[in-house]
């Protein structure tokens, strides 16, 4: 079985032991059933020594509520894009949303700032939309885990379009519109930051496009079709890393 990839939100360090979070002692001890001897690699996100990596580590001290694990050798792991990517994405329903947040990750989108729009179908506030950020934050570390990503891309509070559109950015900033002019794949190679903004399910309204246009947002094309939410914006993200990213 290979070792699994499992984030320590704690200081890691050659030669130490550590006692594995609630989150982690959960994935690897009651999901995954590993027990005292078994190898892990752990990662926590931050700068080691200027250079992000992992660490690989054994399980010790395996009980029924706890578990340590022993640090072992640092490895550098550079696999993040050269393009780094904000993505805006309108709130849609469901298990949509979760995997819209999974698959970018996975693609290297770098920041995600849920969206309330017009067409938004979703109604969350106060303690359930909280819970529901922390869900997705979980969602994003888990394909972390599986992707072999060493960072931890950030999920922002939800707040309103007009507020993400309003925010300073020296990004360029794309609107994916079905009827736009100008292809995606066409953008100059001179951009290393993307501000993307995607609509929900239904789409932006025109207001909304408009509004987009204001702030100075781009309208770029995928093609002939109409995608849905999640087909949108994973395919954008990959277009985005063909043209300008890591994908060559």
């Amino acid at each position: 079985m290979r070792n699994p990839r499992i984030f320590e939100n704690q200081p890691l360090s050659t030669g130490e032991a550590v006692t594995l979070s609630d989150d982690a002692f959960g994935h690897a001890i009651r999901v995954l059933r590993l027990t005292s001897g078994d190898a892990i690699t752990l990662f926590n996100g931050q700068l080691i020594n200027n250079s992000y990596g992992e660490f690989q580590a054994v399980l010790t001290d395996v009980g029924k509520k706890s578990a340590n694990a022993m640090i072992g050798e640092f490895t550098e792991v550079d696999n993040e894009s050269p393009l780094n990517i904000h993505l805006g994405q309108g709130i849609s329903r469901g298990e949509r949303m979760d995997f819209t947040l999974q698959k970018s990750v996975e693609l290297g989108v770098n920041t995600i700032t849920p969206l309330f729009t017009d067409r938004c179908g979703v109604k969350l506030k106060g303690e359930r939309l909280q819970k529901k950020c922390d869900q997705w934050q979980k969602i994003v570390i888990s394909a972390c885990e599986q992707s072999g990503r060493c960072t931890i891309p950030i999920v922002k509070p939800a707040i309103s379009l007009e507020q993400w559109l309003m925010q300073s950015t020296s990004a360029l900033k794309l609107n994916l519109h079905p009827k736009a002019e100008q292809s995606i794949m066409a953008l100059p190679l001179s951009h290393n930051r993307i501000r993307l903004l995607i609509g929900p399910e239904g789409g932006l309204s025109d207001e909304e496009i408009a509004q987009s246009k204001k702030h100075e947002f781009n309208d770029v094309l995928l093609g002939p079709r109409v995608l849905r939410t999640e087909t949108a914006a994973l395919t954008a993200i990959t277009a985005l890393q063909c043209r300008l990213g890591d994908i060559k």
